[in-house]
């Protein structure tokens, strides 16, 4: 018998491939075992997902540093877990745009302000109201990723902290987006379900979700409270920065092909 997955010959009583890892399959795909394979995957309390997203919380470094040195079995592989949070903001955003649209009416007055400011004639996000910004979700949260990884590497850089290059940081603010998107989406319909405003929602959120990455920056890097803070601050600035000098050439890059367009 050979795996299936690299071809490698296996022995009959192997339970997993020596060369790639990959579990042997030995049943047919029947209902029962599709059953089990999804409580394994997603149900069970003992399973990758909930031990990942428990132990993000409970001792963040041990998931990211274990994946940064190669421990890639015990928690779920940092791509899939943030690949799970956006489903989960997918799911999100269809409920709460099939269910809760009262819920979500931005007032007109705001809108009216913000589309009479200088530039914002073409920002296909307020001319397309809350829907567009939905539409637009998911790639919103997997560009601020490199932002804020390219803030956190920047600044310890500069401090001498060289122990995790960018690609690490990438790492680090993976599953740190991944377990604010997850927590976001499920406390987003909790709390639209007893009628509050999304932008309250939000309001009540942010908050929490700074103080988390302030916390597992904390422990991944092993400072005390106040560098930590300190460092923390820079990196949102640095973080703002970066996003701000896109936003600014996307703006600029769209002003010309509009006026080439005239």
């Amino acid at each position: 018998m050979n795996c299936k997955n690299c071809n490698k010959y296996l022995r009959e009583t192997q339970k997993f491939c020596d060369e790639c890892g990959a579990k042997v399959i030995h049943n047919r795909l029947t209902p029962k075992v599709l059953a089990a394979q999804v409580n394994e995957q997603f149900i069970s309390i003992d399973n990758k997902f909930f031990r990942t997203f428990i132990d993000l919380f409970k001792k963040p470094e041990t998931v990211i540093e274990g994946y940064i040195n190669g421990t890639r079995k015990k928690y779920i592989d940092v791509l899939q877990y943030f690949a799970i949070s956006l489903t989960l903001a997918g799911i999100q955003v269809f409920l709460m745009t099939t269910f809760f649209r009262e819920a979500l009416e931005f007032d007109s007055e705001f809108l009216n302000t913000i589309a009479k400011a200088p530039g914002n004639e073409h920002n296909p996000f307020l001319n397309s109201g809350f829907d567009g910004m939905t539409n637009y979700q998911g790639l919103i949260y997997i560009i601020m990723v490199p932002f804020s990884a390219l803030g956190s590497w920047t600044v310890y850089y500069f401090f001498g902290d060289k122990r995790y290059n960018f690609t690490e940081h990438m790492v680090i603010n993976l599953y740190y987006s991944a377990q604010i998107i997850i927590i976001t989406a499920v406390f987003s319909i909790l709390f639209l379900v007893f009628g509050l405003n999304y932008l309250i929602v939000s309001a009540i959120i942010t908050l929490p979700t700074f103080i988390y990455f302030g916390f597992v920056l904390k422990r991944v890097f092993k400072e005390s409270f106040w560098e930590t803070t300190a460092k923390f601050i820079l990196v949102m600035l640095v973080y703002l920065l970066a996003f701000i000098l896109l936003m600014l050439i996307i703006g600029l890059i769209i002003g010309i092909v509009i006026a080439l367009n005239k």
